[in-house]
């Protein structure tokens, strides 16, 4: 009698086996097949079903008991989880920035590249909580040499936040992404909480909120929508006194800014100046307070909304009128707005308010309202009336880094001492950011984005043996995210 054959099939780059023994009904040929589940090791005949568990099979020896006297299986260490910090690392290789990573402090590496993923994968827990993550992750296993007690983190990042070491990373960082050395960038900056009693500490009032805070100043790509640098001055530095600092030291690192995008609080006379001495293209908002938005007001606004003025953005519609203006010397251009939609929540917030008061005046009222849902740009550039909108909220991007910084890269609460533990634990934040932000890139046109997409990797558990490691079977939603990452799960894992 034949012993048959195995027949393998790969789906969804795992590899199926099935035990075939060919037979004939008639004139009918047929096969009797034994479903073998997955392959863990092909030369040795080790495979894995839900019906048996691991076990081994022979076309000479049939069934055989994987246990601990099985030669051909060696004896289980520990269990991990292991897609997510699989994903990290594709991530950081695909993008370029794991060898940047470690070339930062070389014979720390593994302490570094950890507390990294921690960063990424820790669900915003405490550093505290770190080396306990790290003994049940896969994390481990790619960086044995790791030291992650609390001491240990803390010494870490003071080091990571030396100078050298930040202009090192910034170095190499800087080059990896710039595809060219002019970039359009956007510049923000924002308030980081904290009670820390160290001279970055220092009162700062936002929307008549204060608070003790230090204040980061964050540069992003305007067309990668990355995060290319930050900086970070005490909370009572306002924004206007940042700017030309923050274009001096990307200038250090052959940035060369071919475009700026900054908010209202960036707005003064000397930066503009300094702007237009670089001959550095700009956008910017005026806030109602300036003279500038008070005399467009009272020139233009007449015949604001007219039908000429009018333009679609998003799902809005808002007035939008250019004129031609003088600013310190220069020909720019000053776009007056009107968003009805925006208009008529202000009108109905403000009038609320008045009117229960009961102490404005009609007149008051009306001059007041009038003035409401208006808003002007200024452009040093040219720009036709239906693109202004869409370029100066290109500037969104950074919100939506600052958003991950806190939300998902511990950026806060501040728990730390000095200026180079500061400046350590800003770069990881920053490093944590650049790779959420990747990822989501990667991922897009599927349903996932980088959190719903590691929080999903995590449920993929490997076992770790003597001398290699074995991937369980992953999940359709598991598969959906590798497959759009154009990456593959293997099924065995060699440890050295």
């Amino acid at each position: 009698m034949s012993k048959g054959f195995i027949s393998y099939e790969n789906k969804n780059n795992v590899l199926y086996a099935t035990h075939c023994i060919a037979k004939r009904d008639g004139s009918i040929k047929a096969n009797d097949t034994t479903y073998l589940g997955r392959v863990i090791d092909k030369e040795r005949g080790v495979y894995k079903s839900r019906e048996r568990g691991v076990f081994t099979f022979g076309l000479d020896s049939g069934f055989g008991v994987a246990d601990d006297n099985t030669p051909v299986l060696e004896r289980e260490k520990l269990i991990l989880d292991f897609g997510d910090s699989f994903i990290v690392r594709e991530m950081l290789v695909k993008s370029g920035i794991l060898d940047v990573v470690k070339d930062i402090l070389p014979t720390r590496s593994d302490s570094v590249l950890s507390l990294l993923f921690y960063r990424i994968l820790g669900a915003n827990c405490a550093s505290v909580h770190a080396d306990t993550w790290w003994e049940g992750s896969y994390t481990r296993i790619l960086y044995p040499k790791a030291k992650l007690q609390s001491q240990r983190i803390s010494e870490l990042y003071k080091e990571i936040g030396e100078e050298q070491v930040q202009r090192k990373f910034f170095n190499g960082y800087l080059k990896l992404v710039s595809k060219t050395s002019k970039h359009g960038i956007l510049v923000d900056s924002t308030g980081l909480p904290n009670d820390i009693d160290f001279p970055l500490t220092a009162l700062n009032v936002h929307n008549g909120v204060a608070s003790n805070e230090t204040r980061l100043v964050l540069v992003v790509d305007r067309v990668s929508g990355m995060p290319l640098y930050f900086r970070y001055v005490a909370g009572n530095v306002v924004d206007v006194t940042t700017l030309k600092t923050t274009l001096a030291e990307l200038a250090r690192y052959g940035i060369t800014v071919d475009h700026a995008i900054v908010d209202a609080g960036y707005y003064s006379e000397n930066n503009i100046r300094a702007l237009q001495d670089a001959q550095i293209p700009f956008v910017v908002r005026l806030v109602n307070n300036r003279t500038v938005f008070t005399d467009l007001v009272a020139n233009h606004s007449g015949d604001l909304e007219n039908v000429r003025n009018m333009v679609k953005y998003r799902d809005r519609i808002v007035y939008v009128k250019k004129i031609a203006i003088d600013l310190f010397g220069h020909k720019v251009f000053a776009f007056l707005g009107l968003d009805l939609d925006s208009k008529h929540d202000q009108i109905k917030k403000y009038a609320l308010g008045v009117l229960e008061d009961g102490k404005t005046s009609n007149e008051e009222m009306e001059a007041e309202i009038a003035k409401l849902g208006l808003f002007a740009l200024i452009s040093s550039t040219d720009v036709d009336n239906k693109d202004i909108l869409p370029l100066y909220y290109t500037r969104q991007a950074i919100e939506q880094v600052f958003d991950v910084s806190k939300n998902y890269a511990e950026i806060l609460p501040l728990r730390i001492h000095g200026e180079d533990t500061l400046r350590g634990h800003l770069l990881m934040s920053f490093v944590a950011t650049a790779l959420f932000l990747y990822t989501n890139q990667q991922l897009k046109g599927s349903k996932f984005t980088s959190e719903s997409a590691f929080l999903q990797m995590r449920n993929l558990k490997c076992k770790v043996f003597e001398k290699d490691m074995t991937i369980n079977e992953p999940v359709k939603k598991m598969n959906d995210i590798v497959k759009h990452l154009k990456l593959q799960i293997p099924a065995l894992l060699k440890l050295w």
